[in-house]
């Protein structure tokens, strides 16, 4: 093959390979083009937590993001969080996730819970810079995670052991 179509054909492979890495970036659930092609819709339900005596700690409203897309977005683009109010983020499976406050403008408490409803893990989440926590990151278990309104967890006196009952219908 001589040089000028050996260039050719690489500058061809790599011109594909550059399309294909765009295509990947627009349609990803975090692209641009997600909004269009992943539109949020949310489910709702209730999820009530207990304490180990299975006492009846609180109850709150929540809207279900059981998308890769929903996840990604979560309340990021929401303006605040009522009183009595959150979203259960629900995943495939129990694994170690880390969750951030991506375009948030009020803080939150994170809590991560197992695939049996137990509380493996709550964090209190700033908006302003924490110097523990630059990146704003907060890190557990669970296969469930649950945004509440900050200090809910300690409003209710809920704590890492409590479980949280969550709707069948949720887990799917």
């Amino acid at each position: 093959m001589s040089p000028v179509k050996r260039s050719r054909l690489i500058n061809a492979i790599v011109l594909i390979l550059l399309a294909i890495a765009l295509v990947l970036v627009l349609v990803s659930p975090s692209g641009p083009l997600a909004s269009v092609l992943y539109p949020l819709d949310y489910g709702n339900a209730t999820v009530t937590v207990h304490d180990v005596t299975n006492t009846t700690l609180a109850s709150v409203d929540i809207r279900i993001a059981n998308s890769e897309h929903e996840r990604w977005v979560g309340l990021s683009e929401t303006t605040d969080l009522k009183d009595g109010h959150g979203m259960l983020f629900v995943h495939e499976q129990t694994g170690t996730y880390t969750y951030v406050m991506r375009n948030m403008s009020f803080p939150i408490d994170i809590v991560f819970i197992d695939a049996d409803g137990q509380i493996t893990e709550i964090h209190h989440a700033p908006v302003a810079d924490d110097p523990e926590n630059p990146d704003r990151r907060y890190r557990g278990e669970g296969r469930y995670v649950l945004e509440v309104p900050y200090g809910w967890t300690n409003q209710t006196g809920i704590s890492v052991g409590d479980r949280v009952s969550i709707p069948e219908r949720v887990h799917d």
